[in-house]
């Protein structure tokens, strides 16, 4: 009998969250300088790219778990980097919006990409937009949670 198949090694699950916590490790002290976690970055950037949207809008932008939303925003607002208001058509949708304090973060956090990549010398950007296009590749062949 071969057991191949279950060596770690050749698991790319295994592989996957491997390097997803090498990234992480590597945001965090530079989410740290400008006083966010990378759930709260991803979010100001889905904000960064359009503002004003609305909770289903961030959820299918940044795939945050929807029931970490509100706690997020919570402190991204206490934080003052963002407003939450009522939608005008229906009161219970919030709309989220940048203040200018959100706004200008978007000057410190522009650093962010380029320090990271430049620890990664090795890699051109033709390398990167490979990487990226077979990433989304295999995402997209997952079936969807229900």
């Amino acid at each position: 009998m071969n057991f191949d198949d279950l060596k770690l090694d050749n698991q790319l699950c295994h592989k996957f969250y491997v390097l997803s916590n090498r990234i992480t490790r590597r945001y965090r002290p530079l989410l740290k300088e400008i006083g966010l976690t990378y759930p709260q970055y991803l979010i100001l950037m889905a904000l960064w790219e359009k503002d004003q949207l609305n909770a289903c809008d961030v959820v299918c932008k940044t795939k945050i778990d929807p029931g970490s939303l509100t706690l997020i925003l919570d402190k991204l607002k206490k934080k003052d980097l963002i407003n939450l208001e009522s939608c005008s058509e229906d009161k219970r949708k919030k709309i989220i919006t940048l203040t200018e304090k959100g706004e200008e973060l978007k000057e410190r956090a522009i650093e962010i990409p380029r320090k990271l990549s430049c620890e990664l010398g090795d890699f051109s950007q033709e390398d990167f937009q490979k990487l990226s296009e077979l990433i989304d590749k295999f995402s997209c062949s997952l079936p969807q949670e229900k």
